[in-house]
């Protein structure tokens, strides 16, 4: 069997399996909530995630995976994808891609902030008019600032200016992102927090 055959293969059993783990209420619940698949079938994140330790990191899997207009299959792309495989080519097309705020949440805490060239994405994405592309940088920059520390100076007051103006966003999900950013630097100490909080004096807002 080819390498392409085999991963066709894997693709068909992992669709297959949806059916035993569908969780009606669940997608029905995800619908009302206006998050749109082609199929959805509520499976459960945890199991998605035992479903992708068990098939192991798969780069042209979770490619195949990705151009499935599934829930499911898109969430185990996420977590099957290897980092070290990850183009930031590929990176951006996901990104282009992504039409609903879980997703976006799932590509910054599945891969997205375990790639090296993350941040410099991150970045990009937070100036971005859509606000899939703003969840997504922020996230991964909170991640990273958790993991790494504060960025440079630049970056620092870039972060700062662009999460300024999302906190006045229209999309609860961007303002709620891009704080959450901010709680994340503040938290490295009093520095940090004393330059947050004179960035948004007269907002109401204190770190």
């Amino acid at each position: 069997m080819t390498e392409t055959s085999n991963t066709q293969e894997k693709l068909k059993e992992i669709k297959r399996s949806f059916r035993l783990l569908m969780n009606g209420e669940a997608s029905k619940s995800m619908r009302e909530k206006g998050l749109d698949y082609h199929l959805n079938w509520g499976v459960a994140f945890t199991d998605l995630k035992q479903m992708a330790q068990e098939y192991g990191k798969d780069y042209s899997l979770a490619v195949e995976l990705w151009k499935e207009n599934i829930r499911e299959c898109k969430i185990l792309a996420t977590l099957m994808m290897p980092c070290e495989e990850m183009a930031p080519d590929l990176a951006e097309l996901w990104m282009e891609q992504t039409t609903t705020q879980e997703m976006a949440e799932m590509l910054a805490f599945n891969l997205f902030q375990h790639l090296d060239f993350a941040p410099i994405l991150a970045f990009q994405w937070i100036s971005h008019p859509s606000p899939y592309y703003q969840i997504c940088g922020y996230l991964t920059l909170s991640r990273r600032i958790a993991r790494d520390g504060a960025p440079d100076d630049r970056g620092l007051c870039e972060l700062v200016d662009q999460a300024h103006t999302a906190l006045a966003d229209d999309s609860v999900a961007v303002r709620h992102a891009a704080y959450n950013c901010l709680q994340r630097l503040a938290d490295l100490g009093d520095e940090y927090a004393k330059m947050v909080n004179s960035a948004l004096k007269g907002t109401g807002i204190a770190f």
